[in-house]
C-alpha cells in the first residue's frame, strides 16, 4: 500500500479535507461493515433471525461502552497530537502517542475482566428477556474476548490519519471488513454457528486490525513511531489526553446509555419486536451517519494542525466547509429513507412484521435528520480545538438531558407509548443541534478574530 501523505500546511484547506476524507469515509463504511454485516446475516438466521438479531441488538450497548473507551484515549490523544505537531513540538506528539497506546492496552484488559464477570445482569439491564438473552450472552462472550483488539484499531488508527496517512487508516479498516465479510457466512451458516460465528468473525478480523496498525506506527514509513520510552504514563499529559477525549467517550457512552432507555422502554410497551426494530433503525441511521463521521474526522486533524500553527483564516475555511457538507448530505439522506423506507429495513430482516412495524417507526424517528448535522459539525470543531469543556456538556445535553428522559417518560405521562420513544430523537436533533452550533459559531469565531489581529497566521 503506497503510504501517500497528505500535507495540512500546503494547498486548499478543503482539498486537505477531501484527500482525508475519501479514504475516512471508505475506512467508515467498511468500519461499519463489521457490525452491519453481523446484522445482516443474523437477521436471515432460518427460524430465529429475528429474535438473533434482537440479541445483538442487546450487546450494543456493551459494544458502544468499550468503543467509548477507545474513544477517550484515542480522540483525546489525536489531536493534541496533530497541535504539537502543528507547533513543532515533535517529542511531546510522540509522548502524546505512547500515553494514549499504554492506556488502550491496561483499560481494554480491565474492561473485559469486567464485563465477563458482569455479564449476565448487565444484559437484562440493556433489555434482554429470557427468549433473547441466549443469543446476546452468545455474541458478547466471544466478542469481549477481543477487547483489546477493538481498543487497539479504533483508538490508534486515529494517529495514522492525524500525520496525514488517510490511505493507511482506511486499510485498517478495510483489512478487517473483508476478513469479516468473508467469515461471516462460513461460520454462520456453513458451519453452523450462528451468533457465535458472527462474533468469532468479527473478533478475528478486529485483531488483524490491531495488528496492522501497530506494524505501522512501529514501522519504517510512519513520521513519528510508537517508541517504549514514551510510553510512561505521567499524570499531567494524561489529564490533557482524557480532558480532550471525554467528548468522544460521552458521545460513546450517552449512545449507549440511549440505547439501554430504548430497547428497556420498547420491552415494556412492544416486547422483541420492537426492540428488532430499534435495531434496523440504529443500523440505518449508522449507515447515512457513515459521510458526516467521515468528513468530520478528516477535517478534526487539519483543523487542529493549523489551529496549533495559529493560522485562523484556514481553520474558518475548514469550518465553513464541514458545515455545508455536513447539512447537504444528512438532508439529501433523510430524503432517501423517507423515499425508500422498505427497501433499507429488507437489508436486514424480511419479515412481514418487522418490516411493517419499522415503515411506521422510521417516518418519526428520521424526521429532520438533517439537524443532526449541526450538532456533528459543532462538537468536531470544539474537539479539534481542544475546547474539552464545550464538547462534552453538548455530548451529555443532547442525549442525557434530552433524549433518556423522553424515551423513559413520553410514552408513560402523553399517553403515546411506543410512539414517545421514536419522537425523542429528531426532538433531540432540534434542540442539541441548533444549541451545539450556534454556540460554536459565538465563541469560536470571535476567538479566530481576535487570532488574527495579534498573529496573522504562519505556515510550520
Amino acid at each position: 500500500m503506497n503510504a501517500h501523505r497528505t500535507d495540512f500546511s500546503t494547498g486548499k484547506v478543503s482539498r486537505c479535507i477531501l484527500d482525508l476524507a475519501v479514504p475516512m469515509t471508505l475506512a467508515q463504511m467498511v468500519n461499519l461493515l463489521y457490525n452491519i454485516v453481523d446484522r445482516m446475516y443474523i437477521g436471515k438466521i432460518p427460524g430465529t433471525g429475528d429474535l438473533a438479531l434482537t440479541g445483538l441488538g442487546i450487546c450494543f450497548p456493551v459494544i458502544m461502552i468499550l468503543n467509548a473507551f477507545a474513544n477517550l484515549y484515542g480522540t483525546g490523544g489525536a489531536p493534541l497530537f496533530s497541535m504539537e505537531r502543528g507547533a513543532g513540538n515533535q517529542e511531546e506528539a510522540g509522548r502524546l502517542m505512547g500515553t494514549s497506546f499504554a492506556m488502550l492496552l491496561i483499560t481494554g484488559a480491565v474492561l473485559m475482566a469486567l464485563c465477563l464477570i458482569f455479564l449476565r445482569p448487565l444484559l437484562y439491564l440493556f433489555g434482554a428477556s429470557d427468549t433473547t438473552y441466549p443469543f446476546a450472552r452468545d455474541y458478547a462472550v466471544i466478542y469481549l474476548c477481543g477487547t483489546v483488539f477493538v481498543m487497539v484499531s479504533l483508538g490508534m488508527n486515529g494517529f495514522i490519519n492525524a500525520q496525514g496517512f488517510g490511505r493507511i487508516g482506511m486499510m485498517t479498516s478495510l483489512l478487517g471488513a473483508v476478513v469479516n465479510i468473508a467469515l461471516d457466512p462460513v461460520l454462520i451458516f456453513y458451519l453452523g454457528l450462528g451468533v457465535k460465528g458472527a462474533a468469532i468473525a468479527t473478533v478475528f478480523s478486529q485483531m488483524l486490525s490491531a495488528a496492522w496498525v501497530y506494524r505501522f506506527l512501529t514501522g519504517p514509513r510512519t513520521l513519528l513511531k510508537i517508541r517504549p520510552a514514551q510510553m510512561k504514563i505521567e499524570s499531567p499529559r494524561l489529564k490533557r489526553i482524557v480532558a480532550l477525549g471525554l467528548t468522544g467517550f460521552m458521545m460513546q457512552a450517552t449512545n449507549s446509555a440511549v440505547q439501554i432507555a430504548c430497547n428497556k422502554t420498547l420491552q415494556t410497551y412492544g416486547g422483541d419486536l420492537y426492540v428488532g426494530v430499534m435495531t434496523v433503525m440504529t443500523s440505518i441511521r449508522e449507515i447515512f451517519n457513515m459521510p458526516v463521521l467521515g468528513m468530520t474526522n478528516a477535517a478534526q486533524p487539519v483543523i487542529s494542525f493549523h489551529y496549533g500553527a495559529k493560522d485562523a483564516a484556514r481553520v474558518r475555511q475548514a469550518i465553513v466547509f464541514i458545515s455545508v457538507f455536513c447539512v447537504v448530505s444528512c438532508l439529501f439522506f433523510w430524503l432517501l429513507i423517507i423515499a425508500f423506507p422498505a427497501f433499507f429495513v429488507r437489508i436486514f430482516n424480511d419479515e412481514p412484521p418487522m418490516i411493517e412495524a419499522c415503515i411506521s417507526a422510521i417516518h418519526i424517528y428520521f424526521f429532520g435528520l438533517f439537524l443532526m448535522a449541526l450538532q456533528s459539525a459543532g462538537q468536531s470543531v470544539f474537539v479539534a480545538l481542544g475546547k474539552a469543556r464545550r464538547a462534552v456538556f453538548f455530548s451529555i445535553f443532547r442525549k442525557i438531558i434530552i433524549v433518556v428522559p423522553l424515551t423513559l417518560y413520553l410514552p408513560r405521562f402523553m399517553g403515546l407509548g411506543l410512539t414517545g420513544v421514536f419522537v425523542a430523537e429528531p426532538v433531540s436533533n432540534l434542540i442539541g443541534g441548533v444549541a451545539c452550533y450556534t454556540t460554536m459559531l459565538c465563541t469560536v469565531l470571535p476567538e479566530l478574530k481576535a487570532m488574527e489581529k495579534t498573529d496573522p497566521g504562519r505556515r510550520p
